[in-house]
């Protein structure tokens, strides 16, 4: 089979699409004939050798990534019915190995494809969509709000949109360029904003006309984190969901104690959550099928996934990122 290969830290082009040996499932396992691969900003940071924080721990090399993978049983491990063969499944618990034709995951990890619901966007929200789930318990947004998420164009921003609209609160929706921005309003987002153009904020303040930013739910970090923090209202709620300009932000304790301000940092809590992921999954699965929410997928034939791990890097994606075998 084909696959996509580390071999050594460093820069996207490490990434090497080879010929490597089929995978063999072991006890208690599947194998699943790829027809998605999921792509995750925390495999750009793991292929580089970065470490610390919460990162997993660095893989043994070589590796081939990918633990989120779609697509049909095509061979069963011993003690596995081999009623699952021919069968659609996704699985956010795949061993390492999804950027390939073929891989292994335990057959307790599968879900079965709800009707209608195709590969890439199974992919997608099988981790985006659960990550989204996860944010919105911790946030806990009411119709009442004013939300500002900032990297709104993301796989997961694109889903927070969603969502609150259909909640029925006001959503500024912040991102980075024309395209993104007009994606943001596509969704719906009652204002949606070009972070990267000089006034944003301004621009923010005066289309509320006198209301102010209730929640900030917080994607980016860095300087667009702070100026969003500008606009929140005393006593309003500083939600981190995320650090894709690599830079982590956290409001002046001084600036919280005066304003009042409620600051979360929803990945830490979801990391330190006893696992009820498996529940989180098929509502997400079943949000999708259902069309509740719909998420936007980017895909890149598995043989350019050095330019996918490149354009993810860059933030010149919008959605979730797959392979496509």
């Amino acid at each position: 089979m084909h696959a996509v290969v580390l071999h050594s830290f460093g820069p996207a082009e490490n990434l090497s699409y080879e010929s490597v040996p089929d995978p063999e499932p072991g006890p208690g396992q599947v194998r699943i004939a790829v027809r998605a691969a999921g792509v995750h900003l925390v495999e750009t940071m793991l292929r580089t050798g970065r470490k610390g924080g919460a990162l997993p721990p660095l893989p043994e090399l070589p590796s081939i990534f990918g633990g989120e993978v779609s697509g049909t049983v095509d061979a069963v491990g011993p003690d596995v019915d081999p009623a699952w063969i021919g069968r659609e499944v996704v699985t956010a618990g795949g061993q390492p190995g999804g950027y390939a034709e073929l891989a292994v995951a335990d057959v307790t990890a599968l879900h079965r494809l709800p009707g209608g619901l195709d590969h890439e966007t199974a992919v997608a929200m099988i981790v985006t969509g659960v990550t989204t789930l996860g944010f919105l318990d911790v946030a806990e947004p009411t119709a009442s709000d004013v939300v500002l998420v900032t990297s709104a164009a993301g796989g997961i921003g694109r889903l927070l949109v969603q969502y609150l609209r259909r909640l029925g609160a006001q959503v500024i929706g912040a991102a980075g360029g024309p395209a993104k921005v007009a994606a943001v309003r596509e969704l719906g987002a009652d204002l949606a904003v070009d972070y990267d153009e000089p006034g944003w904020q301004e621009a923010v303040a005066e289309r509320l006309g006198g209301r102010k930013v209730t929640a900030v739910l917080d994607g980016v970090g860095g300087d667009k984190a702070r100026a969003a923090v500008e606009l929140l209202a005393d006593g309003g709620r500083y939600v981190t969901i995320g650090s894709a300009s690599g830079q982590p932000f956290e409001p002046d304790p001084q600036t919280v104690e005066e304003r009042g301000l409620t600051v979360t940092n929803a990945l830490l809590i979801l990391i330190g959550r006893p696992d009820d992921g498996r529940a989180y999954e098929a509502r997400a699965l079943a949000a999708a099928a259902e069309g509740t929410l719909v998420p936007a997928v980017q895909s890149f034939p598995l043989s350019q996934a050095a330019e996918a791990h490149a354009a993810l890097e860059s933030r010149q994606t919008t959605g979730k990122v797959v392979l496509v075998p």
